[in-house]
């Protein structure tokens, strides 16, 4: 048995006795971002030929992390890109050299323990830092791009008034609760000791504060309604559930629209070619055609019998 089987073994017996005691032995675990993920090696080039530099944010300890942050080109639009949970800024590579292909300027950055930037855990807030920042030293953005747990940031970042012309999400979660839940399955927890988790992680890192898992529910939060979003997420996502995405479109109704995927799964989406051709074609449009054709989508969704002429 691994050390990881032998962990997860012990969390369950001690859920038995009280999912509390199991909560308080899986905590440590879910704050913990784990080993980090490698550059692939086809992404090198980018990776190397990125400017790099740092930006310093709080943390959610209050101390100061340093986060490396890398920029591609020189154009007069720039988009920004936000990294998932346990990947990196490389892993945009593939939509990082299409954007630079049309004129682009793009920035991303590594989160804390994750990439080359140091630490052991990364919170939602620190992307939302990270972003903030960044924001203040650049101003306005033609586009903010997220996988998974990125996603969830640029959301909540243009939902609070982070200036961006347009949002893309990939693979995206609705809402914090799930990254508990997805936890929670992979270590076979039940309900009860899920939910005494959340607890426990609400209270551990957010004291004295609201309710996290509301305050950072991009659901209760959707984006202002002149803000085009773009979802794109594989049916089979065994990481985030596509239906994520589907509650983010209809809270963001008249102004989003869904890219379904098949076998791509959840970071390989990322890299698709039906992934890039839809991203650059939204980067590409004009702010009120997007905007107008995803409220045209929506209506013919509504209202099917519209589209029969």
């Amino acid at each position: 048995m691994s050390a990881a089987s032998a962990i997860a073994t012990g969390v369950r017996a001690a859920a038995r006795i009280s999912p509390d005691l199991g909560a308080a032995l899986a905590l440590p675990l879910f704050r913990r971002v784990g080993k980090r993920a490698p550059v692939v090696a086809s992404d090198l080039a980018t990776h190397r030929a990125a400017r790099r530099g740092t930006v310093r944010i709080p943390g959610i300890q209050g101390r100061g992390v340093d986060v490396v942050t890398y920029e591609w080109g020189a154009g007069e639009r720039t988009v920004l890109l936000a990294h998932g949970w346990q990947s990196r800024a490389s892993m945009f590579a593939p939509l990082v050299r299409e954007l630079r292909s049309e004129g682009f300027r793009v920035l991303a950055f590594d989160g804390p323990a994750n990439g080359d930037s140091p630490g052991r855990h990364t919170y939602v807030v620190d992307h939302l830092d990270v972003i903030g920042e960044l924001t203040r030293r650049e101003g306005a953005w033609h586009a903010i791009v997220g996988h998974s747990f990125g996603s969830l940031a640029a959301l909540m970042a243009v939902h609070g008034g982070i200036p961006a012309t347009r949002v893309v999400g990939i693979a995206s979660a609705a809402d914090p609760r799930i990254f508990v839940d997805g936890f929670g399955t992979m270590l076979r927890l039940d309900a009860s000791t899920r939910d005494a988790l959340a607890a426990r992680y609400a209270a551990r890192d957010f004291t004295g504060q609201p309710d996290p898992f509301e305050r950072y529910s991009a659901v209760r939060h959707p984006l202002p309604f002149e803000t085009p979003l773009l979802l794109v997420h594989d049916r089979g996502d065994l990481r985030i559930p596509f239906i994520e995405s589907e509650r983010l479109l209809e809270a963001n109704r008249g102004h989003a629209r869904l890219l379904a995927t098949e076998g791509l799964s959840h970071n390989r989406v990322l890299r698709a070619d039906v992934t890039l051709d839809a991203v650059m074609e939204f980067m590409l449009a004009g702010d009120e055609a997007s905007t107008g054709q995803m409220a045209r989508e929506a209506s013919l969704a509504a209202h099917p019998s519209a589209a029969v002429g």
